[in-house]
């Protein structure tokens, strides 16, 4: 593959070469180059490309802490991605999210839970990220011994984890035993053990450098230390943030800044500035041979790809398009999402719901909630469940469900409802059918001979698989809606339209709004009076040039007593579920939303948020058996429901199956066994500034105050006893593995999953320490009265610590490890696991020893 590479570029004009170090890479006819776009994703299923399998989000897989499990998903995601990169490829398209390499994973540790997109990391630990990780890379890439299945990326190299308003400005600084210790493991694991293909560079800086400008980053540690031979992708536009004065400002001109950026090894530029490396050798601030090298390993890629290559000889191009969102995929984002789930609370054996049951209120902004499901970057998926419409699949008539949304998801965001057909009118006569008149176009200019029209009834479309006009995938098309819109009520509404690339909105004959560019679904509100009983012309012109293609339109209805529809409901049923907490809508990638408690896609407080708080408050003053469901991207602070609800559970964003997923658990045909994969705290005023990078009071491992639950916990509806902690040899040598064995029994009545967790804590090391620290992890099932024996293989380096200079060394001293169901010490009392059992042992060396 090398030596083709080398051959291909050596043919190359210096313009040709550069033409290839961009994400949307040209054709090179005569070389035979197809054009070639670099940008994929798929963070926990393909994203962006029409239909596919959406598993839950990826901290709702860390919370499965099943490795195993984790592979798997990777391998479904990977047999997807093949089998839609080569139907795009028939039907001669090869734009963005349609190639091979995918941006995929984000392996930065979620640090602070105030972070919008902690939700696409593993957690807070950097062993349970690099665990999950590498064996998501390893599913990704495959197991050929000559071609990758896809190309994993890991993301983003390095110290980087909010806040979003400032990633293009801030300048991360921390010490060696922080960067070592906590930002780089997941990193180094990716490289080492899983050979990942390709590494994405921060927007921010570190140390001063922009990290897809570092030396440090990408050429000491990356590539020599570590050994890398992939290629190096920057950040979108983060290589514009290098001369932007708003930004990191760190040169004055475009040619420097990609200068800059090539010559300590970042090979590919999303975004624009590497048009300017000709400029930059002209002036003599990077040379040809930088170029050769960067365009070198992007085409080493392709064909380690098999790309160039006959289909015949590439076992990966043989994967079915029907493996898409089949029901075998299905069935595996289902398990994915029962075992994400985290059940927190559990008093007076609340949950099962009893089988006597005879009527459920279901209440709450997320109970119905499809983009509640889905998190961030995400895929279409060809059906799906919410919580509301499994609970009432499950129950089947035999349990009267009632429905409220209770409340605002948080004030100032009002909720959103599909326009009915009974509020659309194609004219404004008398009788008038219902809906709106929608012309197709299969164009994206709305040109020439519609393709056919027809009336809508709704606006509400997610074109999964094929497009109307042509009926294929990925086909752009135009489709302009024209009609009234009659209000039964006088009031201000809140009209919104959300939809994939181009929308504008009139109405009563003026432009509202318009919006285009966006290859994920974008919206738009506009605030407007409309008077009871009158139809106001309106129309919409949508234009789709992706393979996503996605149209709503929505409204906010004035008037609504949102809590007393709700108590009204839970006074009336024996049992009230409460389907609460966070949104996409307000926690994310740089978001526009600036609310209370809300700032750029990050949060400022961890509660939840007041007109939860206030619809919580009034629920509990029933004294009903109530179970609290909550769902989002992080870990929320909940001390009022804590108090007074009984049963608590949290979901995550749980993917497509995600409602049937949690009405197994309600319940009870599936027992929880998803662990936190981070903190849970009792007040943001606990934490250090969210712009502090010093590991010193976060996580698990720094944080020693009370906490609301702890990194690792988790209940299930049997319970597990540990003894015998046994160690093969309590006299630790420099190169000799130490086995670990703990026997486990579940002691309850029904059979069950739980997560033994082996953690460790150096007694007496004059260097910073962890209070302690996850060093070992295994997901079993056991029968009721069944008991296992489980073992761990601890590396000799697994005991040392970092020190100044960064160097991991193993001293004298005395260590302890704990195994059992959670941390050792903390919150034990709430477990049905047990309390840990602990051992010593002892490195006795006389010399301190470095490892590599």
């Amino acid at each position: 593959m090398e030596n083709r590479a080398w051959d291909l570029v050596s043919h190359m004009t210096l313009e040709e070469k550069i033409s290839q170090m961009k994400y949307d890479a040209p054709a090179i006819p005569h070389l035979d180059i197809p054009e070639y776009n670099w940008w994929n994703e798929c963070l926990h299923g393909v994203a962006r490309a029409g239909k596919a399998t959406v598993f839950p989000q990826a901290i709702g897989m860390a919370a499965t802490w099943n490795q195993t499990l984790m592979k798997e998903v990777a391998i479904v995601i990977s047999d997807e991605a093949r089998a839609k990169h080569h139907n795009f490829e028939k039907n001669g398209k090869r734009n963005i999210y349609q190639g091979l390499t995918f941006w995929t994973p984000n392996i930065n540790i979620f640090r602070d839970p105030r972070w919008g997109r902690g939700q696409e990391t593993y957690g807070e630990d950097p062993y349970l990220t690099s665990r999950m990780a590498v064996q998501f890379i390893k599913g990704l890439q495959g197991d050929d011994p000559k071609y990758l299945k896809v190309v994993a990326t890991a993301k983003h190299f390095a110290v980087h984890n909010g806040p979003e308003s400032s990633r293009h400005s801030f300048n991360a600084q921390v010490s060696n035993y922080d960067l070592y210790n906590t930002y780089l493991p997941a990193f180094e694991a990716s490289v080492k053990e899983a050979n990942v293909a390709s590494v994405m560079c921060a927007y921010n800086r570190f140390r001063g450098d922009a990290c897809c400008g570092s030396n440090l980053l990408l050429q000491k540690i990356l590539r020599e230390k570590w050994g890398f031979k992939g290629y190096v992708v920057s950040d979108c536009w983060a290589i514009s943030d290098f001369y932007m004065k708003e930004y990191h400002h760190i040169v004055d001109t475009k040619s420097a800044a990609a200068a800059m950026a090539v010559d300590v090894g970042t090979d590919l530029n999303c975004g624009v500035t590497f048009a300017h490396l000709k400029e930059a050798i002209e002036k003599g601030e990077t040379s040809e041979a930088t170029i050769d090298t960067a365009v070198f390993r992007l085409f080493k890629a392709r064909f380690q790809l098999g790309l160039f290559d006959d289909p015949e000889h590439v076992k990966w191009a043989h994967i079915p398009y029907d493996v898409v969102a089949s029901p075998k995929h299905k069935q595996l984002t289902l398990q994915t999402a029962r075992e994400s789930i985290v059940l927190l609370k559990n008093d007076n054996h609340t949950l099962p719901i009893k089988k006597s049951t005879k009527s459920i209120a279901v209440i709450g902004p997320n109970a119905n909630s499809y983009r509640v499901l889905l998190g961030n970057y995400y895929g279409t998926p060809t059906s799906y469940s919410t919580p509301l419409q499994a609970i009432m699949k499950k129950t089947n008539d035999s349990i009267e469900v009632k429905y409220a949304e209770g409340c605002e998801i948080a004030p100032g965001i009002p909720p959103f409802r599909i326009i009915s057909k009974n509020n659309l009118y194609v004219s404004s006569e008398t009788g008038a059918e219902s809906g709106l008149q929608g012309t197709y176009f299969d164009n994206p200019e709305f040109k020439g001979q519609p393709a056919f029209t027809r009336t809508d009834t709704t606006i509400n479309f997610t074109w999964v698989g094929k497009t109307p006009v042509t009926g294929k995938e990925a086909d752009s098309f135009s489709v302009r809606w024209e009609g009234m819109i009659k209000a039964w009520k006088t009031g201000k509404y809140i009209i919104k339209a959300t939809g994939i690339n181009k929308i504008r909105l009139f109405l009563n004959d003026s432009l509202h709004y318009g919006f285009e560019g966006r290859d994920e679904p974008g919206s738009k509100t506009t605030e407007v009076e409309l008077e009871g009983g009158k139809a106001y012309p309106i129309k919409i012109e949508f234009v789709s040039y992706g393979s996503d293609p996605q149209m709503h339109l929505s409204w906010a209805i004035p008037g609504q007593d949102l809590i007393k529809e709700a108590l009204d409901i839970a006074k009336k049923s024996e049992v009230i579920i409460l389907a609460m907490g966070l949104s996409p809508d307000l926690e994310g990638e740089q978001m526009p939303v600036k609310i209370e408690g809300f700032d750029g896609g990050d949060r400022t407080d961890l509660d939840l948020p007041d007109t939860q708080k206030e619809l919580i408050k009034n629920i509990s003053k029933l004294g009903k058996p109530t179970i609290l469901v909550l769902l989002g991207g992080s870990s929320i602070t909940f001390n009022f429901a804590d108090a007074h609800i009984p049963a608590i559970l949290h979901a995550w964003y749980p993917g497509e199956a995600g409602g049937e997923a949690i009405a197994d658990v309600l319940f009870g045909t599936h027992n929880p066994s998803g662990r936190l994969p981070l903190t849970f705290y009792k007040s943001v005023t606990d934490l250090p500034e969210f712009d502090n990078y010093d590991m010193t009071g976060h996580t698990y491992k720094y944080f020693d105050g009370p906490v609301l639950y702890p990194f690792g916990f988790g209940l299930s509806y049997t319970s597990f006893q540990y003894k015998n902690i046994e160690i093969s040899n309590n006299q630790i040598s420099s190169d000799i593995p130490i086995e670990v064995k703990v026997n486990i029994s579940n002691t309850g009545a029904t059979g069950g999953q739980e997560v033994v967790q082996l953690y460790l804590r150096n007694e007496t090391s004059d260097e910073p320490v962890p209070i302690h620290s996850l060093c070992g992890f295994k997901k079993v099932y056991l029968n009721a009265g069944e008991s296992k024996v489980v073992t761990f293989q601890l590396n000799p380096e697994t005991f040392g610590v970092i020190n100044a200079n960064g160097d991991k060394i193993l001293d004298p001293g005395t260590f302890t490890l704990f195994a059992g169901g959670c941390q050792p010490g903390v919150f034990e009392s709430r477990s049905t696991s047990g309390k840990t059992v602990q051992s010593k042992l002892y490195y006795k060396g006389k010399k301190t020893i470095i490892l590599d």
